[in-house]
Formats: C-alpha cells, sequence, structure tokens
C-alpha cells in the first residue's frame, strides 16, 4: 500500500467523515460501525440525524457543534466526532458534549397538566448516551496495545456496572496496526479502512460484502463532479496542514527544549562541583529547557495564524502566558 493513492478519500478529513457517515443516503454505513463497536448488545436498526449544532440553556453558554448527532428510534443518542489533534482536557470536553442530550430529556409529567392545583415534578427518565471519538492522536502515556476505550459509570468497589445509559467510547486510532490477514470482526474491518482507505488502490477481497462495497463506491473519487473534488481537496488541504504544523512544533520544541536543558543542567552542574549539583542541575535545566522549547513552540503556532485556543491545547500553556507571548512578537 502506498500514501494517498488519490483513489479513495481519507475518512480523516472533515469532508471525508462526513461524507462517509453523514449523509442521509449512507446512514447504514453509520448504523453496521456503530453497531460493531457496540457488540453483542441489541443492534441499531435505524438512525435520524439531528441538527449538529447545540446551545447551551444560557446565552452566555458557549456554542457546541458536532460532527454527527443523531437518534435511534428507541430515542437514544449517538455523538459521533472525528478528532485530528491532541486537546488538553479531551475527556472533560466529551463529557460535556453528552450533557446536551441528556438535559434536552428531562420533560415535565404532564399526567395531570390542567390540574393547577398540583405540582409537577421532572420525569428524570432517561435514554441512553453515547459518545464515540475517533482521534488520530493517542492519551499521553496510553498503552499502545490498546486501541479502544469503552467507559461507563462503575461501581469501583464491586467492579461492576452502575449505569449503563451514558457510554462514552474512544477509539486511539494510531494504536492500530493489524494487517489485512489479521482481521477478525467487523469492528477490525471498520478501523483498518479508517486508517488506511486513502492509501488503498483497490477494493480488498476481505472486504467484498455489501457494506465494504457501499462504502468503496461512496469513498471512490473517480465518480466525484470537480465542485465536489474541489471541496474534498480543500479538506485534504487543511487536514494535512494542521497535522503537519503540529508534528513540526512539537519536534521543535522537543529537540530546542531538550537541547536547553542539557545546556542548562551541564553548566549548573558544574558550578555546584558535586555529583548530587550535577545531578539536580541537569534535572532543573531539563524542566527549565523543556518549558523554552514548549515557549518556542507556541511562539511558531502565533506566527502560523494559530488562535489562542488551539495553541492552548497543542501546549497545555494558559491563555495568559499566550496573551504574553503574543505581546512580545
Amino acid at each position: 500500500m502506498t500514501e494517498d493513492t488519490g483513489k479513495y478519500i481519507n475518512p480523516f478529513t472533515d469532508f471525508g467523515f462526513k461524507k462517509i457517515f453523514g449523509e442521509e443516503i449512507n446512514k447504514d454505513l453509520l448504523i453496521d460501525f456503530l453497531n460493531s463497536l457496540l457488540g453483542n448488545e441489541s443492534k441499531i436498526i435505524s438512525i435520524s440525524y439531528l441538527k449538529n449544532e447545540q446551545l447551551g440553556k444560557h446565552t452566555e453558554d458557549r456554542k457546541t457543534i458536532f460532527d454527527l448527532y443523531c437518534k435511534t428510534d428507541d430515542g437514544e443518542t449517538f455523538i459521533v466526532e472525528m478528532q485530528k489533534a491532541k486537546q488538553a482536557y479531551f475527556k472533560d470536553r466529551t463529557l460535556y458534549y453528552t450533557t446536551f442530550p441528556i438535559q434536552a430529556q428531562a420533560k415535565k409529567d404532564v399526567r395531570n397538566y390542567k390540574d393547577k392545583t398540583k405540582n409537577y415534578a421532572w420525569d428524570y427518565q432517561l435514554k441512553g448516551v453515547y459518545s464515540i471519538a475517533v482521534m488520530d492522536f493517542s492519551f499521553t502515556n496510553s498503552d499502545k496495545s490498546k486501541v479502544k476505550h469503552d467507559v461507563m459509570l462503575m461501581d469501583i468497589e464491586e467492579k461492576t456496572i452502575f449505569y449503563e445509559k451514558l457510554r462514552l467510547i474512544y477509539l486511539e486510532m494510531p494504536h492500530f496496526t493489524k494487517t489485512i490477514d489479521e482481521l477478525e470482526t467487523q469492528q477490525d474491518k471498520w478501523l483498518f479502512l479508517l486508517k488506511n482507505l486513502s492509501r488503498l488502490e483497490k477494493l480488498p477481497e476481505k472486504f467484498k460484502d455489501t457494506i465494504f462495497t457501499k462504502l468503496f463506491e461512496t469513498a471512490d473519487m473517480t465518480k466525484y463532479t470537480p465542485n465536489i473534488l474541489a471541496q474534498y481537496h480543500d479538506s485534504l488541504r487543511d487536514y494535512r496542514d494542521l497535522k503537519n504544523s503540529i508534528d513540526t512544533y512539537l519536534a521543535e520544541g522537543k529537540a530546542e527544549g531538550l537541547r536547553l536543558g542539557l545546556l542548562e543542567g551541564k553548566a549548573e552542574g558544574k558550578a555546584e562541583g558535586k555529583a548530587e549539583g550535577k545531578a539536580e542541575g541537569k534535572a532543573e535545566g531539563k524542566v527549565e529547557g523543556l518549558l523554552e522549547g514548549i515557549k518556542k513552540t507556541a511562539i511558531n503556532a502565533i506566527k502560523k495564524g494559530f488562535d489562542d485556543q488551539t495553541i492552548h491545547e497543542l501546549t497545555q500553556l494558559s491563555l495568559a502566558e499566550i496573551a504574553e507571548l503574543r505581546k512580545r512578537l
């Protein structure tokens, strides 16, 4: 296989992800993908797309836009997101997302609504809410042998599931390394295609069933009009620019931080004249040097035109620290 043959779209682009999973004609692709993640539970039969823009309860609450926001026939909600860049507090963010469909379900019990003498209690019976995050990055210090994190509320002492109606699924795609010959399950096949579709030159024999034949037909760029192709290439350029910028900034920051850390640590260690002084000097120097490297990464991102929130997510510097760096330029 080669990199981006030009035959099939890249699912990690905004265009590719929504073309495959976000169009009415391709709902069966989304349903099959979600069912592959849910395992042996009751299967999704039908799903409806909802408005993907959500607002908080108050005007000062920030707006949230989901990649895909869907509901099944029995009222369960699915939020499906493709995340291309590592973000600070990403787990917090996905949990925040789930509060929108949870709160939307709270409706008054109207059985005696016309009787003004009655006190009306809220009906808090909820339907399931699922958040699916397809990640083009890994969590910090995560187990490289683990691709899927399937999370529900648990009773810590009993080691049992305490509440089943809130479920967060994270897919660390860099950890998925199976070859075609190693694929065993439908979930394996979906993960393989999400990661490798744009590298394939033709439909592999192992994927010649109805659902994947449709996927390859949907992703085949030779069937697109020039206008649609232009939209895809714009999305692909944005994806590559973001990925290249992040990789470059992180590499530069790490290299510069290590260099400065070693120099400062060595100098301070020599000044102490003792073995423990050298060790302490190197340790402190590395910390300071790494911080300088992070700041250099932030400065490069500012010059590139990144906004403060994106720079914060890349470097974990505070917004105040980023604002101070902007003043220096």
